[in-house]
């Protein structure tokens, strides 16, 4: 059962940064962040209200609530992106995926989000598409990681990130068959 649910949770694995990162490796990484928009909106738009209020899996959130997740961590990561770009190893803001999720905005229409993803990621894909190779190794401190990350690992993990939370809503689509 563990197996089950270790593949609902992380169904394209979870996150790991490669030995070796190359310039085709972020190249990839920001093609997958600049298609993210296309695909979610693929994935979501043929779903009704009831499959958008379905769990990915037993205890996990909803659909609506993961369109929503992916606008929040999404333009946190963009805002954490410029501030590394702008400030010398900026220390960024944490917050609590898990309690925005459950704010009441998580419970509208998931049109807001979608048109922030697609926002985002339209500003995002044209600054990760402008930056130099040095740029990427710019940092910003993580207090609850407790470490500096550098704008390469960020665009891998929003890569993944976006494939992930994408591959939620696929996969439960598959499972119910919708």
């Amino acid at each position: 059962m563990s197996t089950d649910i270790e593949f609902l949770k992380y169904p394209i694995g979870r996150f790991k940064i490669p030995e070796s990162i190359t310039s085709e490796t972020i190249r990839e990484a920001i093609f997958q962040i600049k298609l993210f928009p296309a695909n979610l909106f693929t994935a979501v738009s043929p779903l009704s209200t009831p499959q958008l209020d379905t769990a990915y899996r037993p205890g996990g959130w909803t659909v609506r609530q993961l369109v929503h997740h992916c606008a929040d961590s999404h333009m946190n990561a963009f805002i954490r992106y410029k501030l590394a770009l702008t400030e010398e190893n900026p220390t960024v803001k944490p917050y609590d995926e898990a309690l925005w999720a459950n704010l009441t905005d998580a419970a509208l229409p998931i049109e807001s989000s979608l048109s922030i993803i697609k926002a985002i990621h339209l500003k995002w894909g044209i600054l990760l598409d402008s930056m130099k190779h040095e740029e990427f190794k710019r940092t910003y401190f993580h207090p609850e990681k407790k470490r500096n990350q550098d704008l390469e690992e960020i665009t891998l993990l929003y890569s993944w990130h976006s494939q992930h939370h994408l591959a939620h809503i696929q996969h439960l689509v598959m499972r119910e068959k919708w």
